[in-house]
């Protein structure tokens, strides 16, 4: 009775099967199927179990053709920066590691040994994160040369599962840009770069473009799941496809001159695990004062650029709630936030230190960040998500400072999105924090923006702006 879309939405703790259809003009969404991620130990490793990462996206599919659902087209998207390595016969090279792996651990100073880093963001436009794809690649060409060495092929981790369920070996832009390899001027690799670099230049080809089409499935994974459907390229970077979603389309921001921007109208906050706070912009920001203020220029859709920055996110309340989480109470992120309001625990910490990337336990690292400051120290679940909340709100307000001092606009709205967009409490501190009009969802932004890709692919929607105002009333 209707097409239907789906979209593969991996993120760093879960993943989910959404299938969209359109009915009345709305874009209607259901949740097919879930499923448990998160990085794992390995001889000393933090790395992705990517064979059942995969083993469980097949599960998703399964589950569209038992309920009848069988999708026209499917798309997936990932985390940014983790990799996988083929050899010439198209099998993996060691383990994917997890961005949260210490294998990086002083390689930007190996990095800057070759390229200065005000050069480099020139270069590149990309804030520096110990894990960017550079340094990853960096640690690999110190322990590891000899994968390197045998490797034909870079595969991001959404690349390598299309590659599984399709046989083509495609790079896609948006993920690609947060390898801090790509250009932002060419909008391809930076093969001088990766030349001064020492990084073998074969195994940086063409980059696809979202929207793109692999094809259909393999035979093997055609007989597996009972179907075929054509693959898709959303974009498979999670926060490019959450930007697409972000469905304030009202111009309500003035640059310095007057003039009114294409790009832009609202600040966005895709709240997750990770919380990427930006705009959207028709060109990058690679000054000087952006690489103070470690904002990055990721590639979006139709070569936008997200101007952003990544501040730790939920990822603290996740830590927390899975340390302290023995069943005896109600931890639920909605009974945290709401009973987060009513403590009285007015202590803060800055959510964007690095101390708080992988701690052997977040409980303790904001109980000693608070000690440190003479600040109250938590105790109960409530107090730490109290912390958390306004720790987080804290963070943004002076992201969006520094967003509207380096772009010169005046920005009326925020719009979060992402499954942090249902914590009320902290959409308050934020509205009250940052002095700017909250608007809230859609919650499940990245599969919505993975859909509308395929959707825009399919003739449904001319452009992303038709596609924007479709989201926004439905």
């Amino acid at each position: 009775m209707y097409r239907y879309y789906l979209a593969i939405d991996i993120g760093a703790s879960s993943g989910r099967h959404i299938l969209a259809h359109i009915e009345d003009d709305r874009i209607c969404t259901e949740e097919i199927y879930r499923f448990d991620n998160g990085n794992a130990e390995s001889d000393g490793h933090r790395i992705w179990d990517v064979d059942r990462l995969f083993d469980e996206i097949i599960n998703g599919m399964r589950k569209c053709r038992e309920s009848g659902k069988i999708p026209h087209s499917m798309g997936i998207d990932t985390w940014g920066v983790d990799y996988v390595l083929l050899d010439k016969e198209g099998m993996r090279i060691g383990p994917a590691y997890a961005y949260r792996d210490k294998r990086t651990d002083g390689m930007d100073e190996e990095v800057y040994r070759l390229i200065s880093a005000e050069e480099l963001y020139g270069r590149t436009g990309i804030q520096k994160a110990v894990f960017n794809t550079i340094f990853q690649l960096m640690a690999a060409k110190r322990s590891e040369p000899e994968n390197l060495d045998k490797a034909e092929y870079l595969l991001m981790i959404p690349d390598y599962f299309n590659y599984l369920l399709t046989g083509v070996k495609k790079q896609e832009y948006t993920n690609a840009t947060t390898t801090g390899l790509v250009s932002p001027v060419t909008k391809t690799w930076d093969y001088e770069l990766i030349d001064r670099l020492g990084f073998p230049r074969h195994l940086f080809g063409s980059l696809s473009l979202p929207g793109e089409r692999l094809g259909g499935l393999t035979e093997d994974i055609i007989r597996e799941i009972g179907y075929d459907c054509e693959v898709i390229l959303p974009g498979t970077h999670d926060t490019a496809s959450a930007v697409v979603s972000v469905p304030d389309v009202s111009d309500n921001t003035m640059s310095e001159t007057g003039e009114s921007p294409v790009c832009g109208s609202t600040i966005y906050i895709s709240s997750g695990t990770w919380s990427l706070i930006g705009c959207e912009l028709n060109e990058a920001i690679c000054t000087p004062a952006a690489c103070r203020a470690n904002f990055t220029n990721e590639g979006g859709y139709g070569y936008r650029f997200r101007f952003l920055k990544n501040i730790m996110g939920l990822w603290m309340i996740q830590s927390v709630r899975a340390e302290i989480d023995d069943g005896s109470e109600d931890l639920s992120y909605d009974n945290l936030c709401r009973r987060a309001e009513y403590e009285n625990i007015e202590s803060t910490v800055d959510a964007d230190d690095d101390r708080f990337l992988a701690p052997v336990s977040m409980t303790e690292e904001i109980r000693a960040a608070c000690r440190e400051s003479g600040q109250q120290v938590p105790q109960a679940p409530w107090e730490y998500a109290r912390v958390i909340y306004r720790s987080l709100a804290g963070c943004y307000a002076e992201a969006v400072k520094e967003i509207e001092d380096i772009t010169g606009k005046r920005f009326a709205t925020i719009n979060i999105v992402g499954g942090g967009s249902n914590a009320e409490y902290l959409n308050r501190l934020t509205e009250e924090a940052c002095d700017k009009k909250v608007i809230a969802g859609p919650a499940e932004a990245t599969a919505i923006g993975n859909i509308g890709v395929q959707m825009i692919a399919d003739g449904l929607y001319s452009d992303i702006i038709e596609l924007r105002e479709a989201i926004k009333n439905s």
